[in-house]
């Protein structure tokens, strides 16, 4: 047994997760619920405080994203799981609804597109609706047609996190933050772990999950065993987000057509009805959470083709997120993707690019990680 905090716990767990944002902590509960030993490290000094603090807080439908990838079917898979999950733990959720919104004939046949694609994708509650029907849903918005989801909604992702983390302990499992990973060495068999911060420890993990977020190669490179050849590339990919000063007048979330490397500049409300715009596009070499002001004439610009009304100076920076991308060979790698224990032939899952929908997917993520465990 060693010390960790206070608390003293085995030297051998069962199963080590590396990340306590919404991926990590969803993967725990899946654990805890299927009987597992669970512990999640966490680097920072509180779990949720990078990625999964800094997103649109979106539960998306699932009509974006090619049919058959993984981001297709754990995002509608897992919107259906993650809302009678927070139903039935009374976590805060409204599903709202979404317009997303075509201005010219050309965007109009790129919503027909997702349209079909949707509907391939299993997703409910789509249709085609004309510029009346949708100024009869939002009497603020300039279009020439919408796509109308549903199914679309919005959640407090702290609350979630916490009802997640409250499931790992009720199984057993525990928390740990301000525990960086430091250096690992993995065999057949199992993964030593080499934990920093205040208290360093050595652990070994039975098996060991990387769910690390934009961090997650950089760990990967630092586990003795794994295959340079499985890592891929990290790529930083910045959003930034504007809060209105003012009330908007809209009660479901508006988007506009998709843009290369996100769904554009878009409308939506947190559970207080606050309404924030964003994320734009910006491309890092380090990390940098800093809102630069003068992006939002960037902003202005993109708001107003969907609503022209938004007043000036009504903008505000408010935060940023780091959308975790990837690449191989120097190529943008477009899907989630989780090599597991037969891909680095150790006891070792990894998950990279868990950009969005991750939060949406994160019930269905977990299920995946722990049908490919090895366990006895």
């Amino acid at each position: 047994m060693v010390y960790m905090g206070r608390a003293l716990v085995p030297e051998k767990i069962e199963c080590i997760i590396a990340g306590a944002g919404v991926i990590g902590l969803a993967i725990g509960k899946t654990l805890a619920d299927a009987g597992r030993q669970v512990m999640v490290l966490e680097a920072e000094d509180a779990y949720g405080t990078l990625t999964s603090a800094r997103n649109s807080e979106v539960i998306h439908a699932g009509l974006y994203y090619p049919t058959g990838s993984l981001k297709a079917k754990t995002c509608v898979a897992g919107r259906r799981m993650l809302y009678e999950y927070l139903t039935s733990r009374h976590v805060p959720h409204q599903k709202t609804g979404k317009l997303i919104v075509a201005q010219d004939e050309a965007e109009l046949a790129q919503l027909e597109h997702l349209l079909a694609r949707g509907k391939a994708n299993g997703v409910e509650g789509l249709s085609l609706i004309n510029a009346s029907d949708a100024r009869k849903l939002e009497t603020s918005i300039t279009c020439i047609g919408a796509l109308y989801s549903e199914e679309t909604g919005i959640i407090d992702s702290h609350a979630y996190m916490q009802a997640l983390e409250a499931d790992i302990e009720a199984g057993g499992g525990m928390v740990v933050t301000n525990a960086p990973i430091i250096y690992g060495k993995a065999t057949q068999e199992d993964v030593r772990l080499e934990i920093g911060g205040a208290d360093p420890v050595s652990l070994d993990a039975q098996i060991f999950i990387n769910a690390t977020g934009y961090s997650a190669p950089a760990l990967s490179h630092k586990i003795k065993g794994i295959s340079e050849s499985t890592i891929p590339e990290s790529r930083l990919c910045k959003g930034n987000y504007f809060t209105l000063s003012a009330r908007a007048p809209f009660s479901r979330l508006i988007y506009p057509a998709p843009a290369e490397h996100g769904l554009g500049v878009h409308l939506t409300l947190d559970m207080g009805g606050q309404a924030r715009f964003g994320p734009d596009t910006e491309w890092l070499e380090e990390v940098d959470y800093n809102v630069d002001p003068a992006r939002c004439v960037h902003f202005y610009d993109e708001i107003r083709r969907y609503w022209p009304e938004i007043r000036d100076e009504t903008l505000h920076p408010g935060y940023s997120g780091i959308r975790p991308k990837i690449a191989i060979g120097g190529e943008l790698y477009p899907d989630f993707m989780i090599k597991s224990p037969a891909d680095h032939n150790a006891p070792i899952v990894a998950l990279y690019g868990i950009e969005s929908p991750g939060l949406t997917a994160s019930l269905a993520i977990g299920e995946i990680v722990r049908d490919t465990l090895p366990f006895d």
